[in-house]
């Protein structure tokens, strides 16, 4: 990740066009090596706390399933799943390296749509504060999920155009941190944007 003043952006996604070969080569690496054809859909690591979640979504070799793993990494003693979790790293290793150093061309991902998230900036002190970047969305039009029980982060689908207002150069790879004045409501508000992969519709 890189600084733009109180904005922490993140990389860009890379893609990359990859032959048959390398497909099959990379779906058995994932299925077999990699532990994602025996996985469950979710591991938990009850000796860590408030770390991320890594999440592999794969849909081939006849097998379609998402396995969510929490504090990959984190594998401190007495964690359990160790074999499992030891087997996820890996992969999520080989797939950081996509480009297998290169040898594999690569482009930066242009999304065509994100994921901005609306969060209350109430206190926040940053020298960088832009006004608000949208004539046609008000903080209302930001929602949260409809579950009463869920996480409630408001969220709406942005395009392109609607993330560069906010002026972060190089959006592309999304960015947090973006501490945004209301429209005329005299509240502060902090933005964050996720570029949607392919196939992602919120």
């Amino acid at each position: 990740p890189e600084m733009q003043g109180s904005v922490m952006r993140t990389n860009p996604l890379r893609i990359a066009k990859l032959t048959e070969e390398q497909i099959q080569e990379l779906l058995v690496l994932a299925l077999g090596e990699g532990g994602l054809g025996v996985a469950r859909a979710q591991y938990d690591n009850p000796m860590v706390t408030d770390v991320g979640t890594t999440t592999f979504e794969i849909d081939g070799g006849g097998i379609k399933k998402t396995v969510s793993i929490y504090a990959l990494g984190f594998d401190v003693e007495g964690v359990p799943d160790q074999a499992a979790r030891k087997a996820f790293g890996a992969l999520a290793e080989r797939l950081g390296n996509f480009d297998q150093g290169g040898s594999i061309a690569t482009d930066v991902y242009q999304p065509t749509a994100y994921r901005g998230i609306l969060m209350d900036g109430t206190g926040m002190v940053v020298p960088d504060v832009v006004a608000w970047p949208w004539e046609d969305l008000k903080p209302s039009d930001f929602k949260g999920p409809a579950d009463p029980n869920a996480f409630q982060l408001a969220t709406r689908t942005l395009t392109p155009a609607q993330v560069e207002a906010v002026g972060v150069d190089g959006p592309e790879g999304g960015f947090q941190g973006a501490i945004i004045n209301g429209p005329g409501d005299g509240k502060l508000y902090s933005f964050a944007a996720r570029p949607l992969l392919p196939g992602e519709t919120e």
